[in-house]
């Protein structure tokens, strides 16, 4: 059975025109499998690489089942959609995406396609310098979107950086922004927070840091690049037991107090902890 929506934490990238990667991925429990047509893709192999995707979308699995599309700024993005829309993917990742205007131009494009099942949209959105200025300039809402997510070496290249990260493997401050900055976005819009991809995958530590990290700020998700990245994901960004224990006391203890206000192991709880507390509980609900 599908996981919910609200529930996709672990969304796994497979290059569509690898037949052996992707029976694996669709069998490594990744909450999304996302089957990528643009950079794991080479020109060449495009063609191929749709019509293998629309034949891999019809098998069964546990997993959602997304479409990373070229670009807007290239000629194969309404390609991408016209030749697996029939196989009714449960969304496309749009790369490249400098804002609601291309979130509103490729909807427009698989409106054009099928426009009686509207598979929901989740956007780079910090790929360009001029992405990353429209995160706090501009309102990402859109009817489809359904998530946000963000990438550094796209941005890296753009910028002209050497390098995104530091010796420690941490973020440097222009892609760190970038990283806040989607995640607001995000928020503003309604939609679910993805953390970009940690592509040192044997670097187990220093994934399970980065992941600890983007829960404890606030992503919900987060984009993988190998099979074996997926169990950390989950097993970092589910809630833990006394999370879970705190969250059902404070609703408990907000309720019975009745206006709002209460006090819980001698701190003050307010709405902004009943908020958390609800979050902390929707995460695990089906």
């Amino acid at each position: 059975m599908p996981i919910p929506p609200h529930r996709h934490r672990s969304w796994l990238f497979v290059p569509a025109d690898d037949a052996r990667k992707t029976e694996k991925a669709l069998s490594a429990g990744a909450d999304a499998v996302i089957f990528d047509l643009e950079d794991a893709v080479s020109p060449q192999r495009k063609a191929e690489a749709r019509t293998m995707t629309a034949a891999r979308l019809q098998l069964q699995s546990g997993s959602a089942r997304y479409v990373r599309v070229n670009g807007l700024d290239t000629d194969l993005t309404e390609l991408d959609v016209a030749h697996t829309i029939a196989s009714s993917p449960d969304g496309y990742l749009l790369p490249k995406c400098e804002g609601p205007q291309d979130i509103d131009r490729f909807a427009g494009i698989i409106r054009a396609h099928n426009p009686d099942k509207l598979p929901g949209i989740v956007a780079i959105c910090s790929e360009t310098v001029r992405a990353v200025r429209n995160l706090m300039r501009l309102d990402w809402a859109h009817p489809l979107l359904t998530g946000l997510t963000w990438g550094g070496e796209d941005l890296q290249a753009d910028l002209g950086a050497l390098t995104n990260r530091d010796q420690d493997n941490s973020y440097l401050s222009p892609f760190a922004t970038a990283r806040d900055l989607a995640l607001f976005a995000a928020r503003d819009a309604g939609v679910l927070a993805i953390d970009s991809v940690y592509t040192d995958f044997r670097d187990e530590k220093g994934f399970v840091r980065e992941t600890q990290q983007a829960r404890a700020i606030g992503f919900d998700g987060k984009l993988a690049i190998h099979p074996a990245q997926i169990d950390p994901i989950h097993q970092q960004l589910a809630p833990t037991k006394n999370e879970l224990d705190w969250a059902h006391r404070v609703i408990e203890t907000l309720q019975a107090a009745g206006d709002g206000v209460a006090q819980l192991d001698g701190k003050m709880l307010d709405r902004p902890h009943l908020r958390l507390a609800e979050k902390i509980l929707r995460s695990v609900q089906e």
